[in-house]
């Protein structure tokens, strides 16, 4: 264990940042070679709003160009000021990251690189509907599907994918070699854990991708929304705690007779925005559907919104 690690080992939950400045419309400096250019379109899933970032100097690649918003567009194409892009880079399928990249490839003729095109984590059952179906591209096809450790190159600059499944079935990272800098996407943020939301998402795939990352020695992760994460293995290691104490807390609301998910919400979530508990209730179903897997509780049928709970 280096220094570094010995002084933030003691984090069991992650110290979220919420101060950021979003800049809106004009593309700041993150790191050498690095900009960051925010959407106008903040709410309580985006922040204030999807991180589009240009990298590279003469030929540039832009990762994640973010909602198809014509304010947006006319800012990212001022700030690329004539510049070659050659690659267009999407971390995964919801609206809020990957339409505008159809209109940018239009108008410069990059290649769209990403996993693949969008699909849930598992089969609907019978009777399911997917409750972000509306925030899926599902229009979305890359040009080119990148295999997990595949990389693509510019002027300056080598994009690796990383394979990070769990937000959504498609999601990757990207991490920009030699530098120790990974485009985390919604996989980790600083300003709060991600979502995993059934169908879209699995929190067993979530967890896995967690320690993937925790195999690795990333120095600065850039994420999807809101500022930086600078020390990413303890806060990697800090969300992965807050993960479990949520498993045992959902585990715990069902040892106490709690059966059904509005009602573990109640309790788990009481101190979150009640615009969220929506969002909540999907994030207890992919606890639920983890642990019933594990064979630690049993429900009737397979696990769903309305399904009633009971120890295993």
């Amino acid at each position: 264990m280096s220094g570094k690690d010995a002084e933030t080992s003691n984090q069991v939950v992650p110290q979220f940042v919420t101060s950021f400045e979003p800049h809106h419309g004009v593309a700041v400096p993150v790191a050498d070679g690095v900009e960051r250019l925010t959407a106008p379109n903040p709410s309580p899933f985006t922040f204030h709003g999807t991180n589009t970032y240009i990298v590279g100097a003469k030929s540039v690649c832009v990762i994640d160009p973010g909602p198809d918003i014509d304010a947006h567009f006319q800012a990212l194409m001022a700030a690329l000021d004539g510049r070659e892009v050659t690659h267009i880079a999407v971390s995964h399928t919801h609206r809020d990251h990957s339409p505008l990249a159809r209109r940018l490839k239009e108008e410069t003729g990059a290649v769209i690189v990403a996993e693949g095109p969008h699909r849930p984590s598992r089969p609907l059952f019978e009777g399911e509907l997917n409750p972000f179906a509306e925030s899926s591209d599902t229009d979305f096809i890359p040009d080119h599907a990148l295999a997990d450790g595949e990389t693509v190159e510019g002027d300056g600059w080598r994009l690796t994918a990383v394979h990070t499944p769990g937000h959504t079935a498609n999601h990757a990272a990207f991490a920009l070699e030699d530098t120790g800098i990974l485009f985390s996407a919604d996989h980790v943020m600083a300003w709060a854990t991600s979502i995993v939301a059934p169908p879209d998402g699995a929190m067993s795939d979530y967890m896995a991708s967690l320690e993937r990352l925790l195999t690795r020695d990333d120095l600065l992760y850039l994420p999807g929304h809101g500022g930086p994460v600078s020390e990413p293995r303890a806060f990697v290691r800090a969300l992965r705690t807050h993960r479990l104490m949520r498993e045992r807390a959902v585990l715990e609301r069902i040892r106490q007779g709690d059966r059904f998910i509005p009602d573990m919400v109640k309790v788990i979530y009481a101190s979150t925005d009640p615009r969220l508990h929506g969002a909540a209730a999907l994030s207890v179903l992919a606890h639920l559907e983890d642990l019933v897997e594990k064979g630690l509780i049993a429900t009737d049928g397979p696990p769903k919104l309305s399904g009633e709970y009971r120890p295993g």
